[in-house]
């Protein structure tokens, strides 16, 4: 497992923590054919072999609904400098479209979501590990929105999910994972110094690498 000089960074925390604004501050002082974001959301597992029905019933906030095994092996392709296809989820269908999107080799890798952190084969290949920790009543609030405003589901039904699923998932096995950073962010609101920190860090290991 020889890896190239791709330095990959997850960021993880509860849902609407503001992982992917976090991943997108780290990414704006970089060209966009040095760095890439990859979404954790891309490797839910596809679920065409089963009925509308019983797609309904999966809990989308367990680990069990992420390929991890899909996502391991993309990871190390791209670190070793390798093109790959990463799925497009389709969260309607909760199915992944017949169009993927190719990714290229790029010198920096972030890959944002609640179980990025999670497996211990992808932990493995991280250069920073990062937590983000922001209140519960700011994440559900922001969950609210997203769902609302981007996945058209009434209010009713997200507070049933969060109640049922989201919260006793996020407790079992999204928050442990906080153990595994190397920096946790709290974020009650934008946190610039840590955002500042984190990008200069990774200057010096880009720049490092590229030393090598």
């Amino acid at each position: 497992m020889m890896f190239n000089n791709s330095i990959l960074i997850g960021i993880a925390g509860g849902t609407g923590s503001g992982k992917t604004s976090i991943a997108k501050e780290l990414s704006s002082n970089f060209r966009k054919s040095d760095i890439i974001l990859i979404e954790q959301d891309s490797y839910y597992k596809d679920l065409a072999n089963i009925s509308i029905s019983e797609r309904e019933k999966i809990n989308f906030d367990h680990p069990n609904s992420i390929d991890f095994s899909l996502m391991v092996e993309h990871l190390e392709s791209l670190k070793n400098g390798i093109q790959t296809k990463i799925p497009i989820y389709d969260f309607a269908t909760h199915t992944r479209k017949k169009s993927t999107k190719t990714i290229d080799k790029h010198r920096i890798i972030i890959l944002e979501g609640i179980f990025s952190l999670f497996n211990d084969e992808i932990r493995n290949m991280m250069n920073i590990k990062i937590y983000i920790d922001t209140p519960n009543d700011l994440r559900i609030i922001r969950r609210i929105k997203r769902d609302i405003d981007e996945r058209n589901r009434s209010f009713e039904s997200i507070i049933k999910q969060y109640y049922e699923n989201v919260r006793p998932m996020h407790i079992k096995f999204v928050k442990p994972t906080k153990q595994y950073a190397d920096i946790i962010i709290p974020m009650v609101s934008k946190n610039k110094i840590a955002i500042d920190i984190l990008r200069s860090k990774i200057f010096d290991l880009s720049n490092n690498n590229n030393n090598l």
